[in-house]
């Protein structure tokens, strides 16, 4: 029968008499931050080649990953090879990270005065567009089809980290993003300076492909749910809608913004 001395020492989690401890399990420094991370290749790989960004501060990937990391980009000092269940710890659960996952610097936004108003530009800005899945598609058309930018409303959209660079495949880093805080403002900014505002609504006269006419144009997406605000929609050129024969009212905006960027580089 064990004694009393022996009893406590197993209650208390103690080492046993006999046996030898469990080995200890390596762990990566957890980080709490898991909005400031991105993960997935492209979009990692995209900031790990993009000069504008500062040297990561943790770069996480599985062995697989981390040879092919090396291969392209020499070895980062920053990198730590780990499991893949490590890397998820990091970040928020369900996230599918493809055996990698960067924490760095953020990107500095850049100014409406860097965009220039060329025959033919484009530029896009979301109207309180604020599911990172959709932002981040339109992103990555905005990069695709050549646009000069987009514009973002500083208080009503997410950051570009996380969720929103795994849906722009990389696009966070090769299309400038400019923060503003008022877009009103923003949109009398660069009307003045030669762009020509088309907001996109369903109450639009003309259809977007009839007004578009080769000049600098920036295009206005509304949320799917409200639309363009009043306010934005009266500092507009012009209000145009999307031709949809097929009948619908409106499109996700995502889509709503591959269509008309589209249909600009087809004018362009």
């Amino acid at each position: 029968m064990s004694s009393s001395h022996e009893r406590n020492a197993a209650r208390k989690g103690s080492k046993k008499p006999h046996g030898k401890p469990a080995p200890a399990r390596f762990h990566p420094k957890r980080d709490n931050a898991s909005d400031d991370w991105l993960w997935g290749w492209h979009a990692v790989a995209a900031a790990l080649e993009n000069p504008a960004r500062g040297a990561p501060m943790r770069l996480l990937a599985t062995a697989d990953r981390a040879k092919e990391i090396e291969a392209r980009f020499g070895r980062p000092a920053a990198l730590e090879i780990v499991d893949a269940p490590l890397i998820g710890q990091n970040l928020p659960a369900g996230a599918v990270h493809q055996g990698v996952a960067l924490r760095g610097p953020p990107l500095e936004d850049v100014s409406l005065e860097d965009f220039v108003a060329r025959p033919g530009a484009v530029l896009i800005m979301l109207d309180q567009v604020t599911d990172p899945q959709n932002v981040g598609a339109v992103l990555r058309s905005a990069a695709a089809f050549g646009a000069a930018g987009v514009i973002l409303q500083d208080r009503h959209a997410p950051k570009l980290t996380g969720m929103l660079a795994k849906a722009a495949v990389g696009a966070v880093d090769k299309i400038p993003t400019a923060r503003v805080t008022n877009l009103s403002r923003a949109i009398e900014t660069l009307t003045e300076s030669g762009w020509r505002a088309l907001g996109l609504a369903g109450s639009g006269e003309r259809t977007l492909d009839a007004a578009l006419d080769g000049q600098a144009v920036l295009l206005i997406l509304g949320s799917e749910g409200e639309g363009l605000r009043r306010l934005v929609a009266e500092h507009c050129d012009e209000l145009v809608r999307i031709a949809m024969p097929g009948g619908f009212e409106s499109l996700n905006v995502s889509a709503a913004a591959a269509v008309a960027l589209y249909e600009a580089t087809r004018v362009r």
